[in-house]
């Protein structure tokens, strides 16, 4: 049987495979944008696209953490709870609790921007086509960090998590490589960060650590990510936490108060549990009227306390009761 580190990072690489995948469709739809007719071609088709095939490698995200969470569990010789990951819960939403389809158009709004200010246009496209496949992969992994922070959740038995990161990575993530956060604590990230989580049930655990995966670099790789003299200093024993600053740029998905209306309307699993339905102006279906918090909302407001957690999980839709198969 496989170790649970070996498990944790076949999972990354598979999580990994999806991103790229999508970054590489992204760029096609994204070329297809008229640049004289920018938010009426946005509009007829290339905006739609984008937002689903953003959506689709959520889904494909998510979908990875039920099976990767049993093998998990299986190799810590662990239970499994009686609840269980809806992958649908985490497609078609912004990590900040938006719709998807508001943030995937800020490119555009920043395309234009930049033309206003005189920026010549094959500038600002590769400034715009930058933001666009920074904003579509990064929402990708969230969702599947999302799915494994709901997940663990669900099992008393994991009490914290490990943060994982494979090669190539930056000098931000490397640093963070390894440590141990308690199950209810935010993920840190930057954009296009693609860590992943190990649950653990104590902290005696192996995982490439911050000065192991320094060491597996060339001195040309640790000079590209570290910069020469950063490089210099960590080989002659420096602390990679002062040459490198641990949070400059990290954002966490769980700061402030995030709320989203995916799901809740009467066709949606939160919707059916939440109910106060109301009819919306242009809308199709009735919609809940209950605010429906993000998961990393959810571990906030519990404050820590996991049958809360769990609850509240499992009112809001982000857990369920496996079917049978």
């Amino acid at each position: 049987m496989a170790t649970p580190q070996e498990i944790a990072l076949a999972h990354q690489r598979r999580q990994r495979g999806i991103i790229l995948t999508l970054v590489a469709m992204v760029l096609g739809l994204w070329r297809r944008i008229d640049q004289g007719r920018l938010t009426e071609s946005w509009q007829a088709d290339v905006g739609r696209s984008i937002v689903a095939t953003t959506a689709q490698a959520q889904l494909e995200t998510a979908a990875l953490v039920p099976v990767y969470l049993r093998d998990l569990a299986a190799a810590q010789d662990i239970d499994l709870p009686g609840l269980e990951v809806v992958p649908e819960a985490f497609s078609g939403t912004a990590s900040d609790g938006r719709p998807l389809e508001s943030l995937m158009y800020q490119p555009v709004i920043a395309l234009k921007r930049l033309l206003a200010e005189g920026v010549p246009m094959d500038e600002a496209m590769r400034r715009a086509t930058a933001h666009m496949t920074m904003i579509a992969a990064t929402q990708a992994a969230d969702a599947g960090r999302a799915a494994v922070e709901a997940g663990m959740t669900a099992n008393p038995r994991w009490v914290s998590y490990v943060r994982v990161v494979n090669l190539p990575a930056c000098s931000r993530c490397i640093i963070l490589a390894g440590r141990t956060y308690s199950y209810s604590t935010g993920f840190q990230r930057h954009p296009n960060c693609d860590c992943s989580m190990m649950p653990v049930t104590s902290d005696d655990v192996r995982v490439p650590s911050a000065r192991g995966l320094f060491d597996e670099m060339s001195p040309a790789e640790q000079e590209r990510r570290f910069g020469k003299a950063g490089a210099e200093a960590v080989r002659l024993g420096a602390d990679m936490g002062q040459v490198v600053n641990a949070r400059r740029g990290m954002a966490t998905a769980a700061g402030g108060r995030k709320v989203t209306t995916e799901g809740t309307t009467v066709r949606g699993v939160a919707g059916r549990r939440l109910g106060d339905f109301a009819r919306l102006p242009g809308e199709r279906y009735r919609r809940s009227r209950v605010p429906r918090p993000m998961p990393e909302q959810i571990l906030a407001d519990a404050g820590g306390d996991r049958e809360e957690a769990i609850r509240l999980l499992t009112r809001f839709g982000y857990l369920m009761t496996p079917t049978a198969t």
